[in-house]
């Protein structure tokens, strides 16, 4: 499970924030997370929850917001969103597609006190 040391490098990242921002805690944790990024935000979620106890985000929100799997035809140029997994423009049926946004795991922001 490499979740539980994306969350070591994430709590790491906050503490850094909170530190340059002489913050002493952090109350919201809000991050977004490609379907095809290899996270899953349920063992994300439980990884957050135990490993923020006795650090600056202890106490804090965490919000996960999912990225979906974004397209562009280099066919066509037409940029898609992907409800289901098909690598194949639905403009022009082209398969010379690339992916765009969905492969990503982000800090998005941070609430501070």
């Amino acid at each position: 499970m490499h979740e539980y040391s994306i969350v070591q490098a994430l709590l790491e990242q906050c503490e850094n924030y909170a530190e340059a921002n002489a913050a002493e805690k952090i109350t919201k944790v809000v991050t977004k997370i490609g379907r095809l990024s290899g996270v899953e935000p349920h063992l994300l979620e439980i990884a957050f929850n135990t490993f923020k106890e006795k650090t600056v985000c202890d106490g804090a929100e965490f919000i996960m917001n999912i990225q979906p799997v974004v397209i562009a035809c280099r066919v066509c140029g037409k940029e898609t969103t992907l409800e289901e997994l098909h690598y194949r423009c639905p403009a022009c049926e082209s398969i010379d597609v690339t992916v765009t946004e969905g492969e990503e795991m982000l800090l998005m922001s941070l609430e501070m006190e």
